[in-house]
């Protein structure tokens, strides 16, 4: 069977994503200091590069939203994230629907669709409602249950790392985390460029692995991006 030009490029993708995420139990994302953003406090798309455990850059990631979605919705708003490989292909692309984002409410939480290749969901990552801890649940592509993440009461980086851990679906092993790191006092107070850390299981299935890239931007806008006056780089959940 002869497959379509979509089809081999897909495949090609998909092969890709395999030989990099087979390789790797750590993945570090740091997020571009954007001048204009930190000169007027205009909401500018968050840029960010994914390196390897030895600082090599294997993707770079940026939102595609409007100017208008960024500086009235702010942190909430929905976005579209594109990840491309070092040779231009877009290989990841992750969906966030604009949802509620009161822990006061338990309908219409956090989540988002992550896609590999695009137009593929391999899984999704759903805020569960919890009235103290941020908690999330990691599916596979039928929305099947896989893994839960959960962080600290009190969401704030200030002079140390913030941990978010993977654990399995009885939360009684953790199996990685994700981490905010601390950037110093100058880079933190001024800007919303934020440094991360992602470590999981080597063994892991590369789609999960390209999920745990999605609960990390998620997190991110949850609970540490700031758009002008609307600060949500810290907090109590």
């Amino acid at each position: 069977m002869l497959l379509t030009r979509k089809q081999t490029c897909q495949l090609g993708i998909l092969l890709s994503i395999h030989q990099q995420h087979s390789k790797i139990d750590q993945i570090l994302i740091h997020q571009q200091i954007e001048l204009l953003e930190v000169l007027t406090g205009f909401e500018t798309n968050n840029k960010y590069e994914i390196k390897n455990s030895f600082g090599q850059r294997v993707y770079f990631a940026a939102e595609d939203t409007d100017c208008c979605t960024r500086n009235c919705c702010g942190p909430s708003r929905p976005f579209t994230l594109r990840i491309i490989d070092n040779m231009g292909r877009e290989v990841i692309t992750l969906e966030r629907p604009l949802r509620c984002n009161s822990c006061c409410c338990p309908c219409c939480l956090q989540e988002i669709e992550i896609q590999a290749p695009p137009g593929v969901p391999v899984g999704y990552v759903i805020q569960t409602w919890h009235p103290c801890l941020p908690k999330f649940t990691i599916q596979n592509e039928k929305r099947e249950d896989v893994l839960k993440i959960s962080g600290p009461c009190v969401v704030c980086s200030c002079c140390g790392d913030v941990d978010f851990e993977i654990k399995s679906l009885d939360e009684q092993c953790v199996v990685g985390k994700i981490s905010k790191h601390w950037t110093g006092i100058l880079k933190e107070a001024f800007t919303d460029a934020d440094n991360f850390g992602i470590q999981f299981p080597l063994d892991l299935d590369v789609k999960m692995k390209a999920v745990m890239m999605g609960a990390c931007f998620l997190i991110d806008f949850m609970f540490f991006e700031s758009t002008g006056s609307q600060e949500q780089k810290s907090g109590v959940w």
